[in-house]
């Protein structure tokens, strides 16, 4: 008999409050959609329902720069335009506009990822979902690719304390760079990322890519074509975590579920259906390693939302109706108002030889790494104190009154299931903005996409 899962899923309400522009293809309010739809079809009553505490300024340095983080912590758009210099630095254009409440906002994403990995160290669930995180791309002093905090790293930093050794899986058509660059010397932490590679952003990921150091090895780059459906994908993504399972055996596996992989996406180039996107969900999660999902690109946003409410039933073992229930964007669903994202007929350019080729460099690759490497086995550290003891620090870090409830308190309280939101569109003209046009400045340059 199958021991049913433990879920604990993230989520506050304020997420979808928080606006990129309006032309700009990066929408919180996806989450609200998402989560919207999860409480309509009623997942939340099967799971743990957390609204997560907001990470502090201080607890963003145990990977960003104290600089950047300061900035970040106090940067207005008004700010913004009067210090030029300072937002050339660490914003990068129009990809990381300085909205308003840009902080806040990434207090609630990397609040997210702390607390889950920190409910996964203690045993207190099997699973965690976090759609609000993800953001892979944000680098240690700097912005990058519409991310500004990397909670990924944030959320495997604090899984280490506990476990030797974590894997980070990356399923968005974008590659994982900022999450790779940040393990790149270690062999204990295993970056696995499946993405476009060419003149695409951000430009980095050569199957060649693989580590230096201690590190050499652990960083595994599978790069693809357009066009890639779920046939193709399903045939090199489940034989390469199949080996990366056997051989690194990681004791907690985060997963980034960016769907800007999937068919139609207004900046991905990739052909993937709703379940053949949540079918790299399912084969992870029947491992029976504790699983961490986190969200990702995405911008097609009523195919987010979708995508995401499906695959928190997956996580569930739920089957779902593929007829949507009236939820508060009932809308954004038309004219089918079904649960699916279809693949369309668009040409896939990968071909088997090439993926054919692709596996065998990435065995290659892995036949070279030991069987699960040894760590020296150290005093687990003691956790991050919830609130801090200098009245000082508190007024500096804790950006939000309600931050100085307990941390039992915020556990406790439950997400209301009904909210409305009227004021944001997915109209907008995809030509008109698209960050991903270029490939970008990276510290490792960008490769012919021939292998």
């Amino acid at each position: 008999m199958t021991l049913k899962k433990r879920i604990t899923y993230y989520y506050d309400e304020e997420v979808g409050n928080y606006n990129y522009g309006y032309m700009h293809p990066m929408k919180p309010f996806r989450m609200r959609m998402a989560h919207s739809l999860v409480t309509s079809y009623g997942l939340d009553k099967q799971m743990t329902v957390i609204r997560p505490p907001r990470a502090s300024a201080l607890e963003m340095t145990r990977f960003h720069a104290d600089d950047y983080v300061e900035f970040l912590s106090r940067v207005t758009p008004e700010l913004a335009e009067q210090e030029t210099e300072h937002t050339s630095v660490y914003l990068s254009g129009e990809d990381c506009p300085a909205f308003d409440g840009v902080f806040e906002f990434c207090s609630i994403s990397a609040g997210g990822s702390i607390a889950g990995a920190k409910r996964i160290n203690h045993g207190d669930s099997d699973v965690v979902v976090n759609w609000a995180g993800g953001l892979h791309h944000a680098k240690k002093d700097a912005a990058s690719g519409f991310c500004y905090i990397n909670d990924i790293v944030l959320a495997i930093l604090e899984l280490l304390r506990y476990h030797q050794r974590v894997m980070y899986l990356d399923i968005d058509v974008h590659h994982g760079d900022g999450v790779e660059e940040a393990f790149y010397t270690t062999d204990r932490v295993m970056s696995v990322s499946f993405h476009k590679f060419g003149d695409f952003f951000p430009g980095t990921g050569h199957v060649s890519d693989v580590g230096v150091s201690k590190g050499k090895g652990y960083a595994v780059n599978v790069p693809l074509r357009d066009g890639i459906d779920d046939e193709s994908y399903k045939g090199i993504f489940q034989p390469i975590m199949r080996l990366i399972m056997d051989r690194f055996r990681p004791g907690a596996i985060v997963m980034q579920c960016g769907t800007d992989s999937l068919s139609g996406d207004r900046i991905g180039c990739f052909n993937l259906s709703m379940k053949g996107h949540a079918a790299c969900v399912d084969f992870m999660k029947s491992f029976n390693v504790p699983l961490f999902c986190l969200g990702g690109g995405g911008y097609t946003i009523r195919n987010v939302a979708r995508t995401w409410a499906y695959e928190t039933a997956v996580l569930l073992g739920q089957e779902l109706d593929p007829v949507l229930p009236y939820n508060d964007y009932y809308d954004f669903y038309g004219p089918e108002f079904r649960l699916d994202v279809p693949a369309s007929n668009m040409d896939n350019a990968n071909t088997p030889e090439y993926l054919d080729k692709i596996f065998e460099m990435v065995s290659e690759q892995l036949r070279h790494i030991p069987h699960a490497p040894s760590v020296q086995i150290q005093q687990v550290p003691r956790d991050w104190p919830e609130e801090s003891d200098n009245e000082e620090d508190d007024l500096q870090m804790d950006l939000q009154p309600e931050n100085k409830i307990t941390q039992r308190q915020r556990d406790a309280r439950v997400v209301p299931h009904s909210e409305l939101y009227d004021t944001d569109t997915d109209d907008f003209n995809p030509n008109a903005f698209s960050p991903y046009r270029h490939t970008g400045t990276t510290t490792r340059p960008a490769r012919d996409s021939s292998t």
